[in-house]
């Protein structure tokens, strides 16, 4: 059956499994695609950022297929976009992972590597503990588990960190977990291995960018 819904394009960077994002994208109705053509992505309703792995690894890649402008560009024009794990986390300005590489840089802040004293990477599921109200989790179901695998996580500018954090997880202590900036959302967890809350939370970004379509 043909998608009917908006059309996105998943970023192809060519790092982690980018299929299984698309895949529960069209599970929502979404006419998903894994691109890495400009005019595609141009002519997308919203774009998909997701990743695993290696922060740098993951940027540069993403500079080398010119991808990293084309975020930003949309990002500019207040296009709705989605970050996914290493996704989310190259939305902000760098990481501790490698410091000296610089991330796309639309949310004021820093990666920082996860609490000491807990296992890194966290590898489980885990409960988001809702800071704000926010389109991404209307509907779910209190409490919300989603599945993580990560040893960095987002840690916002303090300036911004009351507006933007969606929710945050305990790891150690708060983690974040969501944000919200703007046409911008980003999970640190995996909503497409977080079984129906994840589906869920991939069915109102589809939801969401369908109303702007």
């Amino acid at each position: 059956m043909t998608p009917v819904g908006p059309r996105l394009a998943v970023l192809d960077y060519g790092i982690g499994n980018l299929r299984s994002a698309e895949k529960a994208l069209q599970r929502q109705g979404a006419d998903a695609r894994l691109t890495v053509d400009r005019t595609e992505i141009e002519a997308a309703d919203g774009l998909v950022l997701p990743g695993v792995g290696h922060f740098g690894a993951c940027m540069r890649a993403l500079v080398d297929r010119g991808l990293d402008d084309v975020a930003r560009t949309a990002i500019a024009a207040d296009r709705p976009f989605l970050g996914i794990c290493v996704g989310a986390q190259m939305l902000f300005d760098g990481s501790d992972e490698d410091p000296h590489t610089p991330g796309i840089g639309a949310v004021p802040g820093w990666n920082r590597r996860l609490p000491a004293g807990e296992k890194h990477p966290q590898m489980q599921w885990n409960c988001l503990e809702i800071r704000r109200p926010s389109a991404m989790l209307e509907g779910l179901a209190d409490p919300i588990w989603m599945y993580f695998v990560h040893s960095y996580a987002p840690v916002p500018d303090a300036a911004e960190a009351d507006e933007v954090v969606v929710a945050t997880c305990d790891y150690g202590g708060p983690v974040v977990a969501a944000v919200e900036s703007g046409s911008v959302w980003a999970t640190q967890f995996h909503p497409e291995k977080s079984s129906d809350a994840g589906l869920a939370l991939l069915g109102n970004f589809v939801a969401a960018v369908g109303v702007r379509a």
